[in-house]
């Protein structure tokens, strides 16, 4: 096969893999923050402890990451064809990987969350904020990088899931690899199909690894009591200083010239 023959066969293998991704990216942190979140804050001692949501959320989440991925995929095929009226092509292909991540990113938010320092959270109880004021002023900010880190982790996973869904007819680079890289021998195109793979997970690498060292440091510049406070009382000015008090009387100040 010529390069102006796989051309064209890269360059749709290519929209696919990146369509499945970015929807299935997007459902994921649709489904997987509020469930990583509930995690954490329905566990015992938490804001909105439930041990019965808590237990059930748990083992959704863990009945959801035991599946292998292929074992999945084609479990969901009826639910596929359900969703999006077709069990092949990428549309179908983007079901089974946002069920497949979804539990995946859920765990990541509970651990990113549960690094937030908790004296942060009293802080802002101890001020009268409630549930949604320490999820959104607190929590969030706190776990933003470490929510990066997860969702660049969780990305670089579908990417690879999104190879094995080619397996099934669900598009992308797999797909091209498996139908004429392994079933034709074209050797020349799985090199191509795998060096793509390699410089997309690359890129994510690095684009998620510097959006996390640049959120790091925006938020080691400014402790994190003073940025609450600020956070909490924005348009409170700081005091002016007390001023100097001035001698009474003439006889005072001939008094304190003399001392």
């Amino acid at each position: 096969m010529t390069w102006s023959e796989m051309q064209p066969l890269l360059h749709d293998a290519c929209l696919d893999t990146l369509f499945m991704v970015w929807w299935s990216t997007v459902y994921s942190v649709i489904g997987g923050l509020p469930l990583g979140l509930l995690l954490v804050l329905t566990d015992r001692g938490a804001l909105l402890q439930n041990v019965v949501v808590n237990k059930v959320i748990g083992v959704v989440v863990n009945l959801g990451r035991s599946l292998p991925f292929i074992i999945l995929l084609v479990w969901l095929i009826p639910f596929s064809r359900l969703i999006v009226g077709t069990s092949i092509g990428p549309s179908a292909a983007v079901v089974a990987l946002a069920v497949g991540a979804v539990p995946f990113f859920a765990r990541l938010v509970e651990t990113a969350v549960r690094e937030v320092d908790k004296g942060l959270v009293e802080a802002v109880q101890s001020m009268g904020g409630g549930t949604w004021t320490v999820v959104l002023k607190v929590l969030l900010p706190q776990a933003l990088p470490s929510l990066i880190a997860g969702l660049t982790t969780t990305v670089i996973a579908l990417i690879g899931y999104s190879a094995m869904a080619g397996a099934v007819g669900g598009g992308g680079l797999g797909n091209l690899a498996i139908a004429y890289g392994f079933q034709r021998h074209e050797t020349d195109l799985m090199n191509i199909t795998i060096v793509l793979l390699i410089v997309i997970v690359t890129v994510v690498q690095l684009a998620g690894d510097l959006a996390v060292r640049r959120l790091a440091r925006r938020g080691g510049a400014q402790p994190s009591a003073v940025g609450l406070r600020r956070l909490w009382a924005p348009s409170v000015k700081p005091a002016a200083p007390a001023p100097t008090p001035e001698p009474a009387t003439a006889e005072a100040a001939a008094l304190t010239k003399t001392r």
